[in-house]
């Protein structure tokens, strides 16, 4: 039987829906997971210098525990890259009218293992693609009452073909699932192509 969450983790669901992007990322309870190297065949390979680079769009939904829909939301994002340093801009617009803006300054340290950071993410988020896989995990700074929780993020993205990513991020707190956000990117066909046309 689960445990009922106490009432400040519950209002941050709520808060949490604002808060969400690629936002897409840790640990939920120590159980063993899947590793990122079992999806290094499958293609087609998500580099994120190529996907994350121009013009992009997304549709998300924030579920609370219990799979309940909470808020849905779309983001407009802008990606750009000079060699192994690169940025994302993303701007939310949530189902209740308010917006966010996260911007995202991301490094590739090679052999497919990134570091990113944001204003409201603590320390440096840290992952790993391989495949038509990427994982990472982060830690979101999130204003509650006053009060600022850190929630644990675990992200996975998957590219379906050379325009649609999807991605799915868990949730926790004090080792608790909280809720899941998933999100579904989507690259203009024509910017995909010019992408793969100048992939390193």
């Amino acid at each position: 039987m689960k445990r009922p969450l106490p009432r400040a983790p519950r209002r941050a669901l709520l808060t949490l829906a604002a808060s969400a992007g690629l936002a897409s990322l840790s640990g939920l309870s120590g159980c063993a997971g899947p590793s990122v190297q079992d999806y290094a065949q499958e293609k087609p390979v998500l580099d994120l210098r190529e996907y994350l680079n121009g013009p992009l769009t997304a549709q998300g939904l924030f579920t609370d525990r219990s799979g309940r829909v909470v808020k849905r939301f779309t983001v407009q994002m802008t990606g750009q890259w000079q060699g192994e340093e690169g940025t994302l801009d993303e701007h939310f617009r949530y189902s209740d009218g308010t917006t966010q803006r996260r911007v995202w300054h991301l490094r590739h340290l090679g052999d497919g293992r990134y570091v990113g950071r944001a204003d409201d993410v603590v320390g440096e988020a840290r992952g790993e693609s391989a495949g038509n896989a990427f994982h990472w995990t982060y830690t979101l700074a999130l204003p509650v009452d006053g009060r600022v929780w850190n929630v644990e993020f675990d992200d996975w993205m998957y590219r379906m073909d050379e325009t649609t990513v999807l991605n799915r991020s868990a949730m926790s707190k004090f080792g608790l699932h909280l809720g899941d956000v998933t999100l579904a990117f989507t690259k203009p066909a024509q910017a995909a192509s010019q992408a793969s046309d100048h992939k390193d």
